[in-house]
């Protein structure tokens, strides 16, 4: 049973703001996805792509949906290689708030919350149309291991462009965070140091039924000057794609519901900046949670939606 000693959630903006967001940030499909997974291995290093869970063909997964290509497809995580290139490469502003890159003038790689030309913008979604019918409130997103040659984190920057940390590596593992349905946010993923990364994760949530539903994936990202295509052939810290299929049943809920250049580094930090007022809405969508510091269950949504009737190849949480 976890502990509920502490939860942290932030929700500090007016309608407005939210309206600014929608405004601001496209929508979760550059396009409409077909509806099938693609396959082939890829690389992706520019343009927009976003992390987040689906019903497809095997049921509850958590996909990459790729908006780089025409028409946007979903790529299995196993199949996708985020290449975090040169265009990347800034130095750390230092000073107390951003202590978390590394000392001032340190190389370090972003992919920045506002979108920048020649760099991937990862995002994440809540958004396939199944999971917004059904799912109760909100996604789990977790980050259960990281293995790299450096420190990874994400964060987003909060009103006034303080930053707001959804995960960081050097901090003890697994965290949380809660992804509110129906909802599309950017941030920042800055790595440390050039190599391969691999990020454990997993998404669960439980719908309407009373059904949980959980899928682990990797995320691979290649940061720096390597060949990406190693990335693909890097060790998998959740196991392989088949093992994680085979390990994924059906599962009920309880009773009670219980879830280099100094040019490129000033423009991506003036973009870093930019946002800040708007990238301060997704704050509403996300609340960093860790392990153990979780509230009880979430209350039930408001809306009446049909329930999901396929794809129950979840993982007992």
């Amino acid at each position: 049973m976890r502990s509920t000693a502490l939860r942290h959630t932030v929700r500090a903006l007016s309608a407005a703001v939210c309206v600014t967001l929608s405004a601001a940030l496209p929508a979760a499909a550059d396009g409409a996805a077909e509806s099938g997974t693609a396959t082939g291995r890829t690389v992706i290093s520019t343009g927009h792509v976003d992390i987040g869970p689906r019903f497809a063909e095997d049921g509850w997964t958590v996909q990459i949906h790729d908006g780089t290509a025409d028409p946007a497809v979903w790529r299995d995580t196993d199949d996708v290689v985020l290449q975090v290139g040169d265009p990347a490469k800034i130095e750390a502003p230092g000073g107390e708030e951003f202590g978390f890159l590394g000392d001032s003038g340190d190389d370090v790689w972003v992919l920045p919350q506002a979108q920048q030309e020649g760099v991937v913008w990862p995002g994440w979604n809540s958004q396939d149309a199944e999971v917004t019918a059904s799912v109760v409130r909100e996604v789990t997103w977790e980050l259960t291991d990281v293995t790299g040659p450096g420190d990874f984190v994400l964060f987003l920057n909060g009103t006034f462009g303080a930053p707001e940390t959804v995960f960081d590596s050097t901090e003890r593992l697994p965290q949380e965070t809660g992804i509110d349905i129906n909802t599309h946010v950017h941030g920042n993923w800055a790595f440390t140091e050039p190599g391969t990364y691999l990020l454990d994760m997993r998404m669960k949530a439980t719908t309407k039924e009373g059904k949980t539903y959980d899928s682990r994936r990797t995320l691979h990202f290649s940061v720096g000057p390597q060949d990406p295509e190693k990335a693909f052939t890097a060790s998998d810290p959740a196991g392989t794609h088949e093992d994680r299929k085979t390990r994924s049943s059906p599962s009920h809920a309880q009773a009670d519901g219980s879830s280099d250049s100094a040019g490129s580094s000033t423009a991506l930090w003036w973009g870093i900046g930019a946002v800040a007022i708007v990238a301060a809405a997704a704050l509403i969508a996300v609340r960093r949670r860790r392990r153990g510091d979780r509230e009880g269950p979430a209350p039930a949504a408001e809306t009446d939606a049909p329930a999901v009737g396929k794809g129950e190849t979840d993982e007992p949480a």
